[in-house]
């Protein structure tokens, strides 16, 4: 780090200086040199501005350990980011890259995922590697990389660049839930499992090739809380786990079918059965539920250690259900009818259905109650409740613990649909009733991501 060593009798003086010309270093602090001087860290890239009085005598010099200012341990991420990068450019620093750099970002274990609009200026691409690894110093990750959009393929397969490192797969832990992926130490080698912790479970996942959505923690959280024992459930939109997992493990379900027809989310969903301990309790069916068909699987062969699933050469399930997630938005409508089929037919069940419902601008103030709806039978029925609190606002707002009109309306034009949907289907009528309407998270402007719990019993005679 270039300084200036003075007698210490000058010091004061030329801090002084140094700070009101804007070439201090402010991330170190002074030195002591040999002879009873100091040295104060500078700028280097404002080297050639530095213009002082003759009467303050200095030398240049290079303190080769540089230890870090109170000031510098108490930056921010964001802020050391900007710092190493400012030092990287030099005088190349300028107002337009500071603003193309990001103020958020993911951490998967040891990778960090940038937001697709994030270091899009041309002076970054003449930097090659040393940029990213640049970053992945400063934040402390040793892989890097981007995202980009959704791709529109029916699997919300993200488009995601690796910057740095070898593989994207990573870990993740949230309520508990080990997430597997590839792990972020240093020491693993390609294709070895990394872990994110979700109150206790633990995902993995290959971040190039599938989805996380870290908005749906409360939904994940909420599951984890409901009583499941003895039940089973059909995941019809499965994907890596996100929901079968707090099922399995938190919820206490004694046996989860999970659908899904990405070959990576269900490479990555095995992997976390496995690493959750949880794998004889949960059958993987893959291809397209809806279709009825399977894919093949795996398109690769796992590493040594990780047995291959049991998988099903279509979605053949009927009257087995206690109950249907159907985690897939904007909409899970086309999963209804095979939510319905594989309900159990003498006792029913229940429907978790996701779905983004527009809810215009209130102009006055929401319901506070969920009020239950119930179809199909001479009476309806009433009851306080409450739509809960999430955790995260995704830009519009943060989510009151109120119930829309519009949310309220969606919901019971829900149950008298899938009402219908089941008394076709079994040829007898049936009740649905609406237990509870959960806001998520808010997906866009006027948009939000709401889960109906739908309680669904056939009417006896």
């Amino acid at each position: 780090v270039p300084a200036l060593a003075t007698e210490r009798r000058f010091a004061q003086r030329l801090r002084e200086c140094l700070e009101e010309e804007r070439l201090s270093d402010g991330r170190y602090q002074l030195q002591r040199m040999p002879g009873g001087r100091v040295a104060l860290p500078v700028l280097e890239e404002k080297l050639s501005q530095l213009c002082l009085p003759p009467e303050m005598p200095c030398e240049l010099v290079r303190i080769q350990d540089p230890v870090p200012s109170r000031a510098a341990r108490r930056r921010t991420p964001a802020q050391r980011l900007r710092d190493e990068l400012r030092r990287l450019l030099g005088a190349s620093w300028s107002e337009e890259l500071e603003q193309d750099v990001p103020h958020a970002w993911q951490r998967h274990g040891d990778l960090v995922l940038l937001s697709e609009d994030s270091f899009k200026a041309a002076p970054w691409d003449r930097l090659g590697s040393a940029l990213w690894e640049t970053v992945a110093s400063a934040l402390g990750a040793r892989r890097v990389a981007r995202r980009g959009r959704v791709m529109p393929d029916g699997m919300r397969t993200p488009s995601v660049t690796l910057l740095l490192g070898q593989h994207g797969w990573v870990e993740h832990v949230d309520n508990g839930i080990r997430w597997a992926g590839a792990a972020g130490c240093g020491l693993c080698e390609e294709g070895t499992a990394l872990t994110i912790w979700a109150g206790s479970s633990r995902y993995t996942f290959d971040v190039t090739k599938c989805m996380f959505s870290p908005g749906n923690i409360t939904e994940k959280l909420r599951v984890a809380s409901l009583s499941c024992s003895g039940e089973v459930l059909v995941d019809l939109y499965a994907g890596i786990g996100y929901f079968t997992l707090p099922f399995l493990v938190h919820a206490g379900a004694a046996f989860v079918h999970a659908c899904e027809w990405n070959s990576h989310a269900v490479e990555a969903l095995h992997r976390t059965l496995v690493l959750n301990g949880v794998r004889d309790r949960c059958h993987i069916h893959t291809g397209d539920s809806r279709q009825v068909s399977a894919a093949a699987w795996p398109r690769s062969p796992l590493p040594a250690g990780i047995p291959s699933p049991p998988l099903s050469s279509q979605l053949q399930l009927r009257d087995v259900a206690d109950r249907v997630n159907l985690g897939l938005i904007p909409s899970s409508e086309e999963g209804w009818p095979v939510a319905c089929r594989v309900l159990k037919k003498d006792t029913g069940g229940v429907l978790h259905i996701h779905h983004n419902v527009e809810t215009p601008p209130a102009p006055g103030p929401p319901q506070t109650a969920v009020l239950l709806a119930e179809r199909g039978s001479p009476e309806a029925a009433s009851s306080a409740g409450e739509a809960q609190h999430p955790t995260e606002d995704s830009g519009e707002e943060m989510l009151r613990a109120r119930l829309r009109p519009e949310w309220q309306r969606w919901a019971e034009a829900t149950a008298t649909r899938i009402q219908g949907l089941l008394a076709e289907l079994h040829g007898r009528p049936w009740r649905t009733s609406v237990l509870h309407i959960e806001a998520v998270k808010s997906y866009a402007p006027h948009v939000h991501h709401l889960v109906l719990d739908l309680q669904c019993q056939p009417v006896l005679p």
